[in-house]
């Protein structure tokens, strides 16, 4: 046999061995991706779940004779007290009195925070103010002296349409000037508390 068919014969023999490996090769991916594919063939379920969510509503208002209510959020534009007496010619040793009612409007879900605070920039000078709560729209120097918690900024207002009556009291002293002119103006504040 001559070198040259021994060199032939050999390629064709390696040829062969490296065709055999690759054959051997192919197999074992194709075992390997039968496997997976068996494995991607399992058993699957799914359990879904959701939340469904809205919000609640809350707002106070007021009212000067405690039976009449709306609400009054706008800084220049604040309800009217009635004081008793003549409020607008105040003389040194007068007190005058109105009451205002506060509420938790209807469908109100949460129970309101309040804090009461009062703007003196504009007051009258020779005047000061102060502040109880009563039981009813009333106010006047009997419901005044028999009001409570006095000057108490903060309370709670826990249920709807049931109203907190404040009785106010401005009083005049020797420094009140003749023919001068002001105003207080008092603000509600509520904050939102607990689910009713």
């Amino acid at each position: 046999m001559s070198e040259q068919q021994d060199r032939t014969r050999a390629g064709a023999t390696a040829e062969r061995r490296g065709w055999t490996k690759a054959r051997a090769l192919l197999a074992g991916g194709l075992v390997l991706g039968v496997g997976a594919a068996v494995t991607l063939a399992a058993w699957t379920d799914t359990e879904w779940v959701r939340g469904v969510f809205g919000s609640g509503s809350f707002g106070i208002e007021g009212s000067t004779n405690g039976t009449t209510f709306a609400s009054h959020p706008v800084t220049g534009a604040p309800a009217a007290l009635t004081f008793q007496m003549n409020a607008s010619a105040l003389a040194p040793g007068d007190s005058v009195y109105a009451g205002y009612a506060v509420q938790l409007t209807a469908g109100s879900t949460n129970a309101a925070n309040v804090t009461l605070s009062t703007d003196t920039a504009s007051a009258l000078a020779g005047t000061t103010s102060n502040f109880v709560t009563t039981t009813s729209a009333t106010c006047n120097a009997a419901a005044f002296t028999a009001g409570t918690d006095a000057n108490v900024t903060t309370f709670a207002l826990t249920a709807p349409e049931t109203p907190k009556f404040i009785c106010f009291k401005v009083t005049a002293d020797g420094a009140l000037p003749q023919g001068a002119t002001g105003e207080l103006t008092w603000t509600f504040t509520a904050g939102s508390g607990a689910a009713l």
